[in-house]
């Protein structure tokens, strides 16, 4: 791996000891304390809580005017109004509580409203991803490239599928009805850390997700880009880190999915 900036080694080393500290809990899977946040399927354990706090004083202790945006913990502003440390102590918690593998730590760094830096790493694999603006993406210190594949037909695709307490069910129908015929697969991990690194790393060819959150995406947005892809709005359209929505592809599909999602989206039955 290229050398590293001091702002990503930190964000290495405060994902890692996340993780090591995630690792032992997911031992424990039984014994946690479990509970909802925004609905019944929306569910959040210590462990979350106590990654975000290892994570936490690891960033602000190398720089301690950053603000900071996490799932958990919520956003404070730092003295530096223009960087934003934006994590997740665990994305993948339904997986993760349930005994899954496919669960990562995101920590991302976002300048004026540009993610500039991301790290996702996925202990139960034992995968590191990390990229930084101008240097490429990387997995466990070797350099990740986006899939060559140009047709729809030859693509396996990632989605976020929604689940309880979720919109846009009516939709995502649409969507399966419409793209399950026309490429070689469609899969959904249940983590998105696990689905965006996929496609930095070519093993998917495309994700999409309507109702997110940036530390669900952060990284993933930066991994993708360095390693030769496309992030946009779900839409096609600039992509807001905090707009709640995302398609990131290795830029060769990516018209003709957006053709797909969008009639998707345009298909919708009018109002009663």
């Amino acid at each position: 791996m290229h050398q590293v900036s001091s702002e990503l080694q930190a964000m290495l080393e405060a994902a890692e000891a996340a993780g090591h500290g995630l690792l032992k809990r997911f031992g424990e899977i039984g014994q946690l304390q479990v509970r909802t946040k925004s609905g019944p399927a929306d569910l959040v354990s210590i462990a979350d809580e106590e990654a975000e706090r290892t994570i936490r004083g690891i960033l602000a202790k190398a720089r301690p005017a950053y603000g900071f945006v996490g799932e958990e913990g919520g956003s404070s502003a730092g003295t530096d109004r223009a960087d934003n440390w934006v994590i997740d102590p665990l994305d993948g918690t339904t997986n993760f509580l349930f005994g899954t593998p496919l669960w990562g730590v995101n920590v991302a760094l976002v300048r004026d409203g540009e993610v500039v830096a991301g790290v996702s790493w996925l202990p139960a694999l034992g995968e590191m991803y990390a990229a930084e603006q101008g240097g490429g993406a990387w997995l466990n210190g070797e350099r990740i490239h986006v899939s060559t594949r140009h047709r729809l037909v030859d693509s396996v695709l990632a989605c976020g599928i929604p689940f309880a307490g979720k919109p846009d069910h009516p939709v995502f129908a649409r969507e399966m009805a419409l793209l399950t015929t026309l490429t070689s697969g469609t899969r959904r991990t249940g983590a998105c850390c696990v689905d965006m690194a996929y496609v930095a790393a070519g093993r998917w060819d495309a994700y999409w997700e309507r109702a997110l959150n940036a530390w669900d995406m952060a990284p993933g947005v930066i991994l993708v880009r360095e390693a030769g892809g496309v992030a946009t709005s779900v839409t096609g359209g600039h992509l807001d880190v905090y707009g709640n929505n995302i398609c990131v592809s290795n830029g060769a599909i990516q018209d003709a999915l957006m053709a797909h999602l969008n009639q998707a989206l345009a298909d919708a039955p009018p109002a009663q």
